[in-house]
């Protein structure tokens, strides 16, 4: 069964991808800022104290699996706070410009030496990040962030692809967690159940595309 590392994990879709892909066999290498009650719960080997906007927490993670081969690298961290352009907070922009994209983009960096040929990458973004999908503005944050992280993601794939590593730019639906307050359309285990299924069916034939969760492309 493949060996999975997660990053993300503490709550919400983190939390029930580590919880599916326990329940159904595969392995999975738990890395979080602090873990919650609920992911030690889980049966899962927790790496905490890591900030993929920090240096020093990646370096920890990679030196932490520095023995173990990682099928499966899953970069789900990320934060939604609504900035909008009457009260235009630009602090706020950057912040998320480091957790959402520049984060996830360290991450891969810190790891990739620890992927080996024919690899997966998930990088889980939002639809919010689509200029062509856009009809409704605002959100300047996360909608800029999420934008970079699909570029990033684009040119992951182009630059690992003679590795066969292959990279799923995964959008997870409108889900109800902490971070949308309770809002949504869908829990977290239907988000999850599709995720994995989209990474279970990622190829190279298929890196570098941009999916919502029900298996259908997004535009960019």
């Amino acid at each position: 069964m493949p060996t999975h590392l997660l990053i993300g994990t503490n709550r919400g879709i983190g939390l029930e991808l580590t919880r599916q892909l326990v329940t159904r066999g595969d392995t999975v290498l738990a890395a979080c800022r602090t873990a919650s009650d609920p992911l030690r719960q889980l049966d899962v080997e927790i790496i905490e104290n890591v900030d993929i906007t920090g240096q020093a927490g990646l370096e920890h993670l990679a030196a932490s699996v520095s023995d173990r081969t990682i099928d499966n690298l899953w970069v789900v961290a990320g934060v939604l706070r609504r900035v909008h352009l009457e009260d235009l907070d630009l602090d706020e922009i950057r912040s998320q410009f480091e957790i959402n994209a520049l984060g996830p983009l360290r991450a891969v960096a810190a790891l990739v030496d620890r992927l080996p040929n024919g690899s997966k990458i998930g990088l889980l973004t939002s639809r919010m990040g689509s200029i062509d999908d856009n009809t409704s503005g605002a959100h300047y944050a996360y909608r800029m962030s999420k934008a970079a992280l699909n570029m990033a993601g684009r040119s992951l794939s182009v630059d690992l692809a003679p590795r066969g590593v292959s990279v799923a730019i995964l959008h997870p639906g409108y889900v109800r967690t902490d971070m949308t307050q309770g809002r949504g359309l869908i829990d977290a285990d239907e988000s999850a159940r599709g995720l994995i299924a989209r990474m279970d069916e990622l190829t190279p034939e298929t890196t570098g595309r941009f999916w919502h969760q029900q298996g259908y492309e997004l535009p960019w």
